[in-house]
């Protein structure tokens, strides 16, 4: 009997052991699945851009979604679209600063990084498809490589706003109509400097301004793809457009340096893979709504002015003393000139 009490002891103990250690172990996974568990983030995204604008609809029905779904849901996206967390400069400096975690400005930072500028030089690209060439190949990412280090900014994607043109309230089908007209551009140099080229007396403005500025009669026009006339309600108070295509805008996708480094590997990627869907949908509603836009704004009464052979060259011929600029004072200026002209 004394035998078969201590035995049983021992089952008794070992079994006490044995629970002791499942429970360490158990307590163990949970404790490493908890780890493993990704943090969770609200993602803002800031744009200048009307709702119905195709970079919207892009963010919209491409990031967004995806952006969440492939994070597992740890990433939630917020689309802060039409100027809502400030113009141009205000979400960008606030995405560089962190207070905003991602954004989709124009080239507002070539101030700085004056590569960004060169893709939006005058009559440079030739169309949709040689734009997204040149932007989703080694010329677009050479144009980014000082984003980190500079600006403190990550690149994701490019994305299309399109080529520009003029919309006026006074008709311009010639040189001589640029005379006097006062015109609204970018504050940026090459837009600035462009409109004084062709003759017009150039007023810099954010895109948040340009509609009340049309509408009191400050300025007689403004440069921009037709997609921001429509978007933007200039139609309204616009009666011509000029097809120039004088000049190529892209958007760019950027996140935060700092914020993009505290994500885990299996969000990165989810962003990353988000973005390059959202682009290429962007790019395409881009190029496909052009007709669609025009038909829309002639429908509102404006009337589009397509310049002839010699009115663009005569349109070229003004800006080249830009580019002799350029190549005097950018080392790199003509190669990358020539990099985005052999672009196929």
């Amino acid at each position: 009997m004394k035998k078969l009490g201590i035995i049983l002891a021992l089952f008794l103990a070992i079994g006490s052991i044995l629970g002791a250690c499942g429970k360490k172990e158990e307590q163990a996974s949970t404790s490493k699945e908890a780890d493993s568990k990704d943090t969770s983030y609200t993602i803002k995204v800031a744009n200048y851009y009307a709702p119905d604008h195709p970079q919207n609809k892009a963010l919209t029905e491409k990031f967004k979604p995806l952006v969440e779904e492939k994070s597992g849901g740890s990433l939630k996206v917020e689309i802060y679209e039409n100027n809502k967390l400030g113009g141009e400069k205000d979400f960008y400096t606030a995405v560089r600063n962190g207070t905003v975690e991602m954004g989709l400005p124009g080239m507002i930072m070539q101030a700085d990084v004056p590569k960004m500028g060169a893709i939006e030089w005058p009559f440079l690209l030739r169309d949709f498809k040689h734009a997204k060439a040149v932007l989703d190949g080694p010329v677009g990412k050479e144009l980014t490589d000082e984003l980190a280090s500079k600006h403190g900014v990550h690149p994701l994607v490019w994305s299309a706003n399109g080529f520009r043109m003029v919309s006026s309230s006074k008709k311009v089908a010639s040189m001589e109509d640029f005379k006097g007209l006062r015109l609204r551009m970018p504050n940026t140099p090459v837009f600035v400097q462009l409109g004084q080229l062709l003759g017009a007396n150039v007023s810099p403005m954010p895109l948040s301004e340009v509609f009340t500025a049309l509408e009191g009669k400050v300025v007689d026009g403004q440069d921009n793809p037709i997609g921001v006339v429509r978007s933007s309600g200039f139609y309204e108070v616009q009666d011509y457009i000029l097809e120039s295509r004088h000049g190529f805008t892209p958007n760019i996708l950027i996140i935060n340096e700092n914020f993009w480094k505290k994500l885990s590997d299996k969000q990165r990627k989810a962003i990353e893979e988000a973005a390059k869907e959202y682009s290429d949908y962007e790019w395409k509603l881009s190029e496909e709504s052009y007709e669609a836009d025009k038909k829309f704004l002639e429908e509102k009464g404006m009337k589009f002015i397509t310049p002839d052979d010699k009115f663009k060259k005569q349109m070229e011929d003004a800006v080249k003393p830009m580019y002799d600029e350029y190549y005097k004072q950018y080392p790199w200026a003509k190669e990358m000139v020539q990099k985005i002209k052999d672009t196929k």
